[in-house]
């Protein structure tokens, strides 16, 4: 029991020194992304990832992306967490610009694990990879400040006191807005999780492209919203948090339908 609380203090420890631009959602968004995506997979679709994660819940497994950066031999993933955008892009603008996107980011490395998880044929250790990593990089890329600006970090630079607390943009989107609801994972996710069939099956037709839209145009309204250095509180959360709820029930569908699709 002592060496179980020590190897959960140490990985507490080393977990709050992660880098802030691959921390989308923090733990609790994360968490809630992946409770509804469990929610809404088919029965086929959950026994063959439970073959692939064991007793690992995709709620759990949401924030192995995020854990495992504490281990300097997966630095490699950090650019799989984020894609930055030197400017605003139209949709058409943005579609051709994906197209020709060879860089290590969100995108392309979504359509690598997507790939890669259809081969049958694939080693069980490499299904656990990128399965974990499939299941956070879509709740990142819900994340606005996932898609944001490559001149600020994706709002790490943009300075701003949260409750007379010194943080950033970045941050006050992972976790400081969501976390001041203080509920638990799936207290949120049950809180939020109201959507029709219709709606579900519209938003799991959407390819990548549309969800690195959506967040990039949210990101551009935050950037233009906001002043630096600005002193924000209960005020914003009032303002901001259906944007952030709507986010993290659209990851949690279409992580859902993409699941269904490779294991279903």
């Amino acid at each position: 029991m002592k060496k179980n609380k020590l190897s959960m203090l140490l990985l507490g420890i080393l977990f709050s020194y992660l880098p802030l631009q691959s921390m989308a959602w923090g733990m609790l968004g994360h968490r809630v992304v992946g409770q509804i995506a469990d929610s809404y997979l088919t029965k086929k679709a959950r026994k063959n990832i439970e073959l692939i994660l064991g007793g690992e819940s995709v709620a759990m497994a949401s924030t192995w992306g995020d854990f495992i950066k504490a281990d300097p031999a997966y630095n490699y993933l950090s650019p799989w967490h984020y894609i930055d955008f030197d400017k605003p892009y139209s949709y058409p603008e943005m579609q051709a610009f994906l197209k020709q996107d060879t860089a290590v980011d969100a995108y392309t490395k979504l359509n690598l694990i997507i790939a890669q998880l259809k081969n049958k044929n694939l080693e069980q250790d490499k299904k656990l990879l990128y399965l974990r990593m499939l299941i956070h990089i879509v709740g990142d890329v819900h994340q606005p400040m996932h898609t944001a600006h490559t001149e600020d970090k994706g709002g790490n630079d943009v300075k701003l006191f949260w409750f007379n607390k010194p943080t950033n943009l970045h941050a006050l989107w992972d976790s400081e807005m969501i976390d001041d609801e203080q509920l638990s994972y799936t207290e949120y996710a049950n809180w939020i999780n109201r959507s029709t069939k219709e709606q579900r099956d519209a938003l799991q037709h959407d390819n990548i492209s549309k969800w690195l839209y959506e967040s990039s145009q949210i990101s551009e309204k935050l950037y233009a919203e906001l002043k630096p250095n600005v002193h924000l509180s209960y005020r914003y959360t009032f303002d901001h948090i259906a944007i952030a709820n709507q986010q993290l029930l659209k990851g949690g569908i279409r992580l859902a339908g993409i699941l269904n699709q490779l294991f279903g």
